[in-house]
């Protein structure tokens, strides 16, 4: 990740579209791919039990709106996608036709509610799953739960694997997932579980290049099944869970 830039370093910064209007983001939200992990075989032939989110979404990833936010902006994607499909698939929202916020709007937003400095906004900080709790509380009144992880191996497979089975069968929404030494964030859209241990279905936001369509995107692994075991064993984990059992469709 980026460290923070000087003030003058973060006044250039080039948002791209994404401090456009309204019109215009509505337009490039359009040319995104949607649910692009559908069609994606299971890992496992003999699963004990599998748990998928639900609904539709709208992949965000490095670039997608003309801002290069490579290195420092896989946070803010993964939040514009959890809030992509609250917007498809929340009952007070999916017929305002309301995009998710743009990176320079979840900057403000963080500075206004008090959790950073006036400083943050512009600026190439990244940010985790706390600041993905407050921002989707505060753009659509949806509550996360946080889950800390404390390291790998026994507790990645067995804490995060059965949080992750429970929120999926009640609430359905993505989630993400980051962390101290695998700092990089992750969608979490599924989990696989065998007697050998578990996957995590993973929509990595750190593709940056044209749109592709969703088969490709699963080709190149930008979208797919990864072991619990390959993940980082010395780092912890973090888990933000929008609850939406009472507000999905």
């Amino acid at each position: 990740m980026d460290k923070r830039l000087t003030a003058a370093e973060s006044e250039e910064i080039d948002w791209g579209e994404c401090a456009a209007d309204e019109g215009k983001i509505m337009k490039w939200t359009q040319s995104l791919s949607e649910s692009v992990h559908t069609g994606l075989s299971y890992p496992l032939t003999n699963h004990v039990k599998c748990s998928l989110m639900k609904g539709d979404y709208l992949y965000f990833h490095y670039g997608c709106d003309g801002q290069d936010d490579r290195g420092w902006g896989c946070g803010y994607r993964t939040i514009q996608t959890m809030a992509s499909w609250i917007c498809n698939n929340c009952v007070a929202l999916k017929d305002k036709h309301t995009p998710p916020p743009s990176l320079p709007e979840i900057q403000q937003a963080l500075v206004t509610m008090g959790d950073k400095p006036g400083s943050f906004s512009p600026s190439r900080d990244w940010i985790g799953t706390f600041e993905a709790s407050l921002i989707l509380d505060y753009f659509y009144d949806v509550p996360c739960k946080l889950v800390h992880v404390r390291g790998g191996g026994a507790e990645l497979e067995h804490v995060a694997v059965e949080e992750l089975h429970r929120h999926f069968k009640k609430h359905g929404s993505p989630v993400m997932m980051g962390g101290d030494r695998d700092n990089s964030s992750k969608g979490i859209f599924g989990v696989c579980t065998g007697g050998d241990g578990s996957y995590l279905l993973v929509v990595d936001p750190h593709y940056y290049g044209c749109q592709l369509e969703k088969m490709e995107l699963q080709r190149r692994g930008w979208v797919a099944w990864k072991r619990v075991s390959s993940l980082d064993q010395s780092s912890f984990y973090n888990l933000c869970m929008p609850q939406t059992a009472n507000r999905a469709t």
